[in-house]
């Protein structure tokens, strides 16, 4: 199973966090823009990291990424497609003025990337009880 150096995973959050902070502390739905951008072009166009990664790996070197624990890279993609479905709701509903919604939405991303990088991971929670759901459909309703 390929699997992403958790210290890259982090950054990703950490990059997310302060993204939502900039959007919040000077009111400029820009931030959440770029930061939409900056999540969803790698993950469709299949790219091995956004902005953030590729900085991290920059800076962290490869020999000190071997060393350390990985994330599953699909329980990674799961993460990052639910931070850019809430992430594209947050610059929808800035385009339409909904701002409460907007901050909601981004609001929600952060707090689940701050909850990450202390060490629980909301979105693997999700995916474990998806898997765990389509496990048991499987079972009952066999082809």
């Amino acid at each position: 199973m390929k699997e992403i150096p958790l210290p890259l995973v982090k950054a990703n959050q950490i990059g997310i966090v302060l993204f939502v902070l900039l959007s919040f502390v000077f009111q400029q739905p820009w931030f959440i823009y770029i930061l939409f951008l900056i999540q969803v072009i790698p993950l469709l166009a299949g790219a091995k990291g956004n902005l953030f990664i590729q900085l991290a790996k920059a800076v962290i070197g490869r020999e000190r990424l071997k060393k350390s624990e990985g994330q599953a890279e699909e329980l990674a993609r799961f993460n990052q497609s639910i931070a850019v479905i809430l992430l594209g709701i947050s610059a929808a509903a800035y385009l339409l003025g909904w701002q409460v919604a907007a901050y909601a939405a981004s609001a929600m991303v952060a707090v689940a990337a701050i909850v990450a990088v202390m060490g629980y991971c909301v979105g693997c929670t999700i995916y474990y009880q998806y898997k765990r759901w389509k496990l048991l459909r499987s079972r009952s309703h066999p082809s």
